[in-house]
């Protein structure tokens, strides 16, 4: 007969805690689009209004307060790609609204720009996050296939090259400021329908 389990079940976060930790979540994302992140860790809890020993109590290290901006920026997106996936309308009416909609947040979300340029690796933490999120695009994608709304070899797998280029554009293109992203992802998605039964 196998032992019992005796491990403990973890205990919820006090409201408290919870707190503390979004407004450290908070500070350094503001932090690190401000100063990079080479900002010190004495900035972050500073500006959360906390000390630092509270911040080193949620997060050991900066690495561990770079997974968590990850988890968070690629959980949101994963809820907006569910949405869309279940929501009404044509898969071509969802799934362009919903690269808009991502392209608002990372345009939105300096900090994460920041980690994912410098520190890619660290975008492995937020791996179960990025499935979510593939997921549901690719099922909007499938369905806009099946519909004759895109192109008939249009992949999941082409919306992380999309994604990326919407990124580069919008910290080094020297184009007018909110509008060449815009373009780009435009024309990145003309190219998804590109063939396309429906547009025949």
């Amino acid at each position: 007969m196998p032992p019992a389990d005796t491990t403990a079940p973890a205990r919820p976060m006090r409201a408290d805690a919870r707190r503390n930790r979004e407004h450290l979540l908070a500070a350094a994302r503001a932090a690190f689009a401000e100063h990079g992140i080479d900002v010190q860790i004495d900035d972050i809890a500073q500006r959360a209004g906390l000390g630092v020993g509270t911040l080193y109590r949620h997060f050991a290290t900066k690495e561990e307060l770079f997974c968590a901006l990850a988890v968070e920026h690629f959980s949101a997106l994963a809820d907006r790609a569910e949405a869309a996936r279940d929501a009404p309308g044509s898969p071509w009416e969802r799934l362009s609204g919903l690269l808009y909609d991502a392209a608002r947040q990372v345009e939105g979300d300096a900090a994460m720009s920041q980690i994912m340029a410098e520190r890619p690796e660290l975008m492995e933490c937020a791996a179960p996050e990025k499935a979510r999120l593939l997921q549901a695009i690719g099922a909007i994608i499938t369905a806009g296939v099946a519909a004759g709304e895109l192109r008939p070899d249009a992949s999941v797998d082409d919306i992380p090259a999309i994604m990326c280029g919407v990124g580069q554009v919008m910290t080094t293109a020297p184009w007018r400021p909110g509008a060449g992203w815009e373009r780009f992802l435009q024309i990145a998605l003309d190219g998804l329908r590109f063939g396309a039964r429906a547009g025949r």
